[in-house]
């Protein structure tokens, strides 16, 4: 009889879970994750306050940063976390929408498998259902001219909605779209964004509407002598990467001095050294020095002196940024410098109550900055995280040069077509492609629920529309009518429905195969 049976030998410490009970583990981890973010979704979704282990505080309606806060033990729920954050990095936008849709899609499922359908057959009937669905997605997408800056535009002030900075949503849409499209390159038919060209500096004080667009470069820096100018016109820009000091030699040496004229010219031949790589940086022409590197007090003098303002130990990110905005050469060592190695702006100065200084103006800047203030910390950086979801969606639209109606449009065309499709396959992968169609109704009754309407009138109401050929069709939060999106002008990029679709598809999927869970407890009797 013993020999029939099976016999797993495990260690002390690992917990084991098999069958169902490992599957519906996953299916309450993973609607536990889409329940803790689902009333932060839509233009009147809330906001989450976060208190980390040292008493710093967040306060956001942004999915990845909630649940990136959040300390999750479960392996399935990391597997969901996972998602949104492919969701992130991809995309930038749709965080949310990605864990509700995957703890919606575990719901369905789990209902399925109470009534003994195997999870095998459930994931065959998903898959067939993500590719139908991403074939009605194409579908509904419209193209639009990558640089239509009003149709950018409303992609951003749609993506932006919701959150506490929405007041100041129509000049951030503004910054966005121009930051994106100075820095886009054209390669035939195709456009190209690299995000790191638009880079983004905070700062506390001053008030939201002192954001502005930077051609050209901010710098965490202020001039390192208070002879120098706080501010220079028409700027020539230089760029060095070793210091303007004597460097110490390498092998360990000592100078017999015996006369105080030997001091003298000892002190005198430091000077002239100094005062040769200054003149080296004045000769060129240059008014403004970037140095990577320290500037010894007899350089800063010589350079104050000419009228030269020089910030000192300028990062190296910072220096290939500035070069890249300022169509600037970066020079070893000040005697490398030329003439046409200097970068051009229209000016560079300190910025006012603030340790940064900013070179703006730049003519045909490969990179450009984005400059954000607000009132208290906690805005600033809601306002830092609006402004990278803002950018990454006009980066979306600008390389597929699609975008598709908002306001639980697609879903809702998603539930009607789906079960369309079902009817057509038959077997038990129609009732798992009717239910993948279903879990897409979550996002309109989110939405209903969160602007304080009944989510169930709501949803018949968007799905007679749609039923009806009106496809565009989503719901007015504010007003409680379905109108078309389109027209309405919210709208989204394809990119960010196409990424939700394909891996909460593939991520439930993955969670419903699982049968065995073991996992090792470090501190149980026996661990490590």
């Amino acid at each position: 009889m013993l020999a029939q049976q099976p016999v797993i030998i495990l260690r002390e410490n690992v917990e084991r879970t098999h069958g169902y009970e490992a599957q519906r583990s996953n299916i309450a981890a993973a609607k536990a994750l889409a329940e803790a973010v689902r009333s932060t979704l839509g233009p009147r979704g809330m906001d989450k306050m976060l208190i980390d282990g040292t008493g710093d505080i967040t306060i956001t309606n942004d999915g990845i940063t909630i649940l990136d806060e959040i300390s999750v033990q479960h392996p399935g729920a990391k597997m969901v976390i996972e998602v949104s954050r492919t969701q992130d990095e991809e995309v930038g936008d749709g965080t949310t929408t990605a864990v509700v849709v995957v703890g919606s899609l575990m719901e369905q499922a789990e209902i399925l498998l109470n009534k003994k359908i195997h999870p095998t057959v459930i994931c065959r009937g998903y898959r067939m259902g993500m590719s139908k669905a991403l074939e009605i997605l194409e579908g509904m997408a419209t193209t639009v001219d990558p640089f239509n800056k009003e149709i950018l535009s409303s992609i951003v002030q749609t993506a932006i909605t919701g959150k506490s900075i929405e007041n100041v949503k129509e000049k951030i849409s503004e910054i966005a779209v121009e930051a994106v499209t100075a820095v886009a390159e054209k390669n035939g038919k195709k456009i190209t964004v690299d995000e790191d060209d638009v880079q983004i500096k905070s700062h506390k004080g001053s008030s939201m509407d002192d954001a502005e667009l930077i051609r050209g470069v901010v710098l965490e820096k202020t001039r390192v002598n208070q002879a120098m100018p706080k501010s220079i016109k028409n700027a020539k820009v230089a760029l060095v990467t070793s210091p303007l000091e004597i460097r110490k030699t390498e092998v360990k040496a000592k100078i017999k001095i015996s006369s105080t004229e030997q001091v003298d010219a000892f002190g005198q031949q430091e000077r002239e050294a100094l005062k040769a790589m200054a003149d080296a940086v004045i000769s060129t022409g240059a008014n403004v020095l970037l140095c990577q590197k320290g500037i010894a007090d007899a350089a800063q003098y010589f350079l104050a002196k000419a009228g030269v303002m020089a910030l000192e130990d300028v990062p190296e990110k910072d220096m290939k940024f500035a070069a890249r905005a300022l169509n600037a050469g970066i020079a070893n060592k000040a005697d490398d410098l030329t003439k046409s190695m200097l970068g051009t702006a229209a000016g560079a100065e300190e910025i006012e109550d603030t340790e940064m200084t900013k070179i703006f103006g730049a003519k045909n800047p490969k990179t450009v900055t984005i400059l954000l203030r607000g009132t208290t910390t906690y805005l600033v950086d809601e306002l830092e995280r609006a402004m990278v979801d803002a950018t990454r969606v006009v980066m979306d639209t600008m390389e597929d040069g699609k975008y598709v109606p908002g306001g639980a449009a697609i879903e809702t065309e998603l539930v009607v077509k789906l079960r369309e499709y079902a009817a057509t396959i038959g077997g038990r992968e129609q009732i798992a492609i009717e239910s993948y169609a279903d879990a897409f109704a979550i996002i309109p009754i989110t939405l209903a629920e969160n602007s304080g309407m009944n989510p169930i009138d709501k949803l018949v109401e968007l799905k007679a529309a749609h039923a009806s050929g009106k496809k565009n069709y989503g719901l007015n939060v504010f007003t409680g009518k379905a109108v078309d999106m389109l027209g309405e002008g919210v709208i989204e990029p394809l990119r960010c429905k196409r990424q939700t679709i394909q891996s909460s598809a593939e991520a439930v999927e993955m969670l419903l195969r699982v049968d065995d869970m073991m996992v090792s407890r470090n501190d149980a009797p026996g661990g490590m």
